[in-house]
């Protein structure tokens, strides 16, 4: 599932933030590999094709280095096309992002990084996992919910532009 570990057990060779490689690859043909700290700039780049920048450059940089913070990450030819990041607390994985560069959406890389982001934390303890989703995001709410997260709550107005929060959880061990 995941390239070797690097000398700070998090992660494989790092991915470079070089221009998209050849999209004739298929998606199922690309590997999976943990995320650290080498994997900052690639992070950045994709969080801004996917997301619009939601984190700084120093968010990303603890978010790369805390061991409780496991990431997973998707690419070609050294570039970072999908990754899902996580926060281990106690018990739980809180997924705090999951993000497929517009392109390659729609090709299952973000089931994959997820299903590698969830086996990462019950492989760490976690025995639930949960995550806030927006309302309107009707892709992400049925990624999750074919993932078996299941709605508990509603964060009114928790994002920017006023969308609610969908609170969701799912159990990561019977």
């Amino acid at each position: 599932m995941y390239g070797t570990p690097a000398e700070d057990g998090r992660g494989a060779q790092p991915l470079s933030a070089g221009p998209l490689a050849s999209q004739r690859l298929h998606p199922e043909r690309l590997r999976s590999q943990r995320l650290g700290p080498p994997h900052l700039e690639a992070c950045l780049r994709l969080d801004r094709r996917s997301l619009g920048g939601l984190w700084s450059r120093e968010q990303w940089a603890t978010e790369l280095h805390e061991p409780r913070r496991p990431g997973v990450g998707i690419g070609p030819g050294g570039t970072l096309v999908a990754m899902a990041c996580g926060w281990l607390i106690l018990e739980e994985l809180h997924v705090t992002l999951v993000a497929v560069d517009p392109p390659w959406r729609r090709q299952g890389l973000g089931r994959r990084v997820l299903a590698d982001l969830l086996a990462e934390g019950r492989g760490r303890g976690a025995e639930r996992a949960t995550l806030e989703v927006a309302r309107g995001n009707a892709p992400a709410r049925a990624l999750y919910r074919e993932a078996g997260f299941r709605e508990a709550g509603c964060r009114r107005g928790y994002y920017r532009n006023g969308d609610d929060a969908l609170i969701q959880w799912r159990q990561l061990r019977p």
